[in-house]
């Protein structure tokens, strides 16, 4: 458990300045840690899956970029994504200052998260399909050699020999949303351009790994060249980020403070970044061979909730109970699994 010794620290230093502000604000220490709490769990909740990709990514890295991952990546992870984005979304959809925005959000609460929930499309396009791009990516693998859904899984790695192929389904999701959601024409552009957005980001990313690989390296050396640096660091970070939309515009439906929501978050994100470090050091992906494959459709599932949350509301303990059903069942399926192998 020594993994989580600095999560439990962070905890308990967030759930007293959580006690801190509660009482400087007049809602009261008690009430204040408690909802910073309700939003550890919370942002836990929903990024389970999270963790047992970033340790399928992690496990490859060397140790030098481990580190930054749980250094460096956590300090953009809580105050980056959790705190700083948010409040340039609403800077550019406003047109205001990041410090006027940051006022807004500590005097005008209310006023500020009715701003973020209207920049809700473009948050869901973006990250959406981001994190769909992830998914088709995993699916359309040709090199895994383990398939969770047998025969049908098999198929779709089979398909990976189209060049393309995820990018082309990602785009057509994309366009067919653009075509047929009944929303204004102003927003198909936002979703559109969002959207778009989150498709570039994702393949520039993995472009990035061009300059880190030795052509005349094997495929395999190749594939530990690629995820051992800082492409690897990027893209768990925009994974991160992705994630990180909907626990924040959720964490809206439990308070509106948004210095609570940063400490609630970052309690949870501190764990996050644990249970990875934990999932890589026991060799858990390696002993549970279709957690990687759950949290993958887990993964595919929220990309979906999230685009379908453009229209719909999807409430948050929906997405974190899929989530857990899925690696609920790839870890019942890896034990079986385990019976089943020779000694």
């Amino acid at each position: 458990m020594k993994e989580f010794r600095l999560s439990f620290f962070v905890t308990l230093v967030c759930l007293a300045l959580s006690a801190y502000w509660g009482e400087t604000r007049g809602m009261g220490a008690g009430a204040a840690v408690l909802l910073a709490a309700a939003l550890g769990v919370m942002e836990v909740s929903l990024s389970f899956d999270n963790a047992v990709v970033n340790a399928s990514v992690l496990k490859t890295m060397a140790e030098k970029w481990q580190q930054i991952f749980l250094t460096v990546g956590i300090l953009i992870a809580v105050f980056g994504m959790r705190l700083f984005f948010p409040i340039a979304i609403v800077a550019i959809a406003t047109g205001l200052g990041m410090v006027e925005v940051g006022r807004m959000a500590l005097e005008q609460p209310e006023i500020y998260s009715e701003h973020l929930a209207a920049s809700h499309v473009g948050i869901a396009a973006f990250g959406g399909m981001f994190l769909w791009m992830v998914f088709l990516s995993f699916l359309f693998d040709r090199q895994k050699e383990l398939h969770w859904l047998g025969a049908l899984e098999k198929k779709c790695a089979d398909w990976g020999r189209i060049e393309s192929i995820g990018v082309l389904l990602a785009l057509s999701t994309l366009f067919g949303l653009y075509l047929w959601l009944p929303v204004g024409e102003g927003v198909k552009l936002t979703l559109l351009g969002a959207g778009l957005g989150g498709v570039i980001l994702f393949l520039a990313v993995r472009a990035l790994d061009a300059f880190f690989v030795d052509e005349a390296a094997g495929e395999q050396t190749v594939r530990l060249v690629q995820r051992n640096g800082v492409t690897a660091f990027l893209y768990l970070e925009v994974l991160d980020t992705s994630f990180s939309f909907d626990g924040v515009i959720g964490a809206f439906a439990i308070t509106r403070d948004v210095v609570l929501i940063m400490l609630g978050l970052a309690i949870g994100a501190m764990f996050v970044r644990s249970l990875t470090v934990h999932l890589v050091r026991k060799g858990t992906l390696d002993e549970y061979v279709f957690l990687e494959h759950g949290a993958h459709y887990a993964i595919g599932a929220l990309a979906l909730i999230m685009l379908a949350g453009m229209v719909a509301h999807v409430p948050e303990i929906v997405t974190g109970l899929i989530g857990v059903a899925f690696i609920g069942l790839a870890l019942l399926s890896s034990l079986r699994h385990k019976k089943r192998q020779p000694g």
